[in-house]
């Protein structure tokens, strides 16, 4: 066994100091489509109508066809996308909605933010997506939206998740911020259920820095969710004259600004062309690196039986029991992150234990003790999610994007910091 000192952490050599892959990338399209909107004189689609398709609407056809959905509503962030949904799906004050434990906190806050009632529920322990046995113990008749998040690279168990929502007669909300071009039994993800909500987060796998898509295949739902992120505007039938607003205050439904700007819409038309390659490169290198790790004894997350194709936003590795009797997932990320000088985080942590979602912290969920109690984090008992977060760590998807052979840095990375795990 290497000495003490050879840990890079501790100040020894590291595995790797040359650079992976940087993220976001971009294209010369990238950059012809934000000139072309500089040029235009209309920055959003509340700006005057030139004559020619928005770029925001250019992405909705573009996504929709992509995708395999009827509609696309394109929205300021995966955050509003996925409010949109719920309240296109009424949702409202005191429904509760099945939120996965082992998520980002916006899958629990934006439950919050129209005054229902995250029902935070345990998820499968290989694949940390929501469970249909756990969604099943979790559904009362209070239950008005189902919400199941495709984690890291893994799809969920939709056919199983279908199945419960069906006989409850309550609406699937699939929150696809991590699974851009993922499939499942030969469909995109997010037309499953009755809308698929989208991140293009700096992050994501496609980006615009921030943005954010709902699709879907309800042609009733599309319209209301097109009032509910535009103030109850809806853009008008036909083509307006030149410099009139295309948006038309048909005022069906009061909704919000969650509108996409055309800097930002430009971006992810130029974007979306290269994610199918993007996303085949990363699967090459996740699927030799899971053969690398697993000689290890680590455990490279899983994905549902009936998942065609995954989208790695992060690449998610359970970590042997034995090493974590000696140091924890955080400390062991740390190391592994200098090893290799790439930002290696723990997974995150379940929501009841999300240092991220506390209702508390804002007033405005204080509407009475009945309401307090049932938003409280800590009420619910998430072994399954409570393990995944303990033992798993997640590393960018940008490395992956790195070449086949690289992957073998990431190997002796491992193998060198769990061989040091006593002494971290």
């Amino acid at each position: 066994m290497s000495h003490y000192s050879d840990l890079a952490i501790h100040g020894g050599r590291p595995v790797r100091s040359g650079k992976w892959p940087g993220w976001p990338i971009s294209s010369a399209r990238t950059v012809d489509n934000l000139q072309s909107v500089l040029d235009s004189g209309r920055w959003s689609i509340s700006g005057p109508y030139r004559g020619t398709p928005s770029f925001e609407q250019q992405f909705a056809r573009g996504y929709a066809s992509y995708t395999g959905a009827r509609h696309c509503v394109p929205a300021s962030s995966g955050t509003s996308s996925l409010t949109m949904a719920l309240e296109g799906c009424e949702v409202g004050a005191r429904d509760e909605v099945i939120v996965p434990a082992v998520s980002w906190v916006a899958s629990a806050s934006a439950v919050l933010g129209i005054n229902a009632v995250p029902v935070l529920t345990d998820v499968d322990p290989r694949t940390g997506c929501l469970d249909p046995a756990a969604l099943e113990d979790a559904i009362t008749p209070r239950c008005r939206a189902i919400t199941v998040v495709h984690l890291g690279s893994a799809v969920a168990d939709l056919h199983g998740l279908l199945r419960v929502a069906q006989r409850h007669g309550v609406p699937l909300i699939e929150d696809c911020a991590q699974a851009h071009g993922a499939h499942y039994d030969g469909q995109h993800v997010g037309t499953f259920g009755r809308a698929g909500t989208f991140s293009m987060q700096h992050s994501k796998l496609l980006t615009s820095g921030e943005g954010g898509a709902v699709i879907t295949d309800d042609d009733e739902l599309a319209r209301r969710l097109e009032h509910l992120r535009a103030d109850g505007r809806t853009l008008s039938g036909e083509p307006p004259p030149i410099d009139q607003m295309e948006l038309s205050e048909t005022a069906e439904v009061m909704g919000s600004n969650y509108c996409l700007s055309e800097f930002h819409a430009a971006v992810l038309l130029a974007q979306l062309e290269k994610l199918d390659a993007e996303n085949a490169a990363r699967r090459r290198s996740a699927q030799y690196l899971d053969d690398l790790l697993r000689q290890l004894g680590c455990e490279p997350q899983a994905t549902a039986d009936a998942t065609t194709s995954r989208a790695y936003y992060c690449y998610v590795v359970a970590l042997p029991d034995e090493v974590l009797l000696h140091t924890s997932v955080q400390r062991f990320a740390q190391a592994l992150s200098v090893e290799l000088s790439l930002s290696c985080k723990p997974m995150y942590a379940s929501l009841n234990d999300s240092r991220l979602y506390r209702p508390e912290t804002r007033r405005r969920f204080a509407l009475d003790a009945e309401f307090i109690e049932a938003v409280r984090p800590q009420r619910f008992e998430l072994p399954a999610a409570t393990e995944f977060a303990r033992r798993s760590i997640a590393l960018p998807h940008r490395f992956l994007l790195a070449e086949t052979s690289d992957m073998l840095d990431v190997q002796r990375a491992m193998e060198k910091v769990l061989a040091h795990a006593r002494r971290l």
